[in-house]
């Protein structure tokens, strides 16, 4: 395993375990395809209510694509849900994220995710054929919004590994705390996992109007690449709590 990123994730897990004592949710993130753009930070801080991180004087937006599996409560009982999930997210210091639109179908979830952790949830229709095993990756989201379809081959023998030490795919990859903000209220909350094994991939996107519909920052964005990871089974995730707490 590389070192700095496994570094990234062992401090990430040390803060988890220091604030949080133990996970409130545990929950696959699997099949998860990355779409990154470079933006101007002047055309994305408007819609940003925290400090953004930038990289030689870049902001980045990516796309997050991947199935939620088996949500449930860290001390036990059955499965809550499962089911595709899609978010924008740009970053922040203190390896931070902060969402710009998150999508998914479950209309419970689209009900309690703003009121709990004070995300923004829309439902949408979801429709992942991420296949690595067969060489081919297909997703289409459709929602009132617009509609994401994207496709990519990927080697099916490819050999998943954590991203290079000091890259910009280990910038955009290996991040552990959300924040958000609801009204006058932020808040954040922590996840933790083992660093991404992943493969680079060469995608190509048929309709980004979804994408374009999260604000004006689109309009100076460059897309830039694309991950892909087979995920994890098991995803730590605190509880929301006061951004000052």
């Amino acid at each position: 395993m590389r070192a700095a990123t496994m570094e990234w994730s062992g401090a990430a897990r040390r803060a988890f375990e220091t604030a949080e004592g133990r996970p409130l949710f545990h929950a696959g993130w699997e099949r998860t395809v990355f779409i990154h753009y470079e933006v101007e930070p002047v055309a994305l801080a408007p819609q940003v209510p925290f400090p953004l991180e930038t990289r030689n004087g870049k902001a980045y937006v990516s796309l997050v694509a991947f199935t939620l599996s088996n949500l449930r409560f860290a001390l036990g009982g059955p499965g809550l849900t499962t089911h595709g999930f899609l978010n924008i997210r740009t970053y922040l210091p203190g390896n931070g994220i902060y969402f710009l639109a998150e999508w998914l179908p479950n209309p419970f979830c689209v009900f309690l995710g703003p009121r709990l952790y004070g995300l923004p949830y829309r439902r949408g229709r979801l429709h992942y054929d991420h296949l690595h095993e067969t060489g081919r990756l297909h997703g289409r989201v459709e929602s009132r919004d617009g509609i994401l379809d994207f496709d990519a081959p990927v080697d099916p023998g490819a050999r998943f590994e954590p991203c290079r030490p000091g890259s910009l795919d280990e910038f955009l990859l290996e991040r552990y705390t959300a924040f958000t903000r609801r009204g006058n209220d932020e808040r954040l909350f922590r996840v933790w996992h083992e660093p991404w094994p992943q493969v680079p991939i060469d995608l190509s996107v048929k309709d980004e109007s979804l994408v374009a519909s999260t604000g004006p920052w689109f309009r100076s964005a460059r897309r830039i690449g694309s991950n892909y990871s087979p995920g994890f089974g098991t995803v730590w995730m605190g509880r929301p709590r006061r951004h000052d707490a």
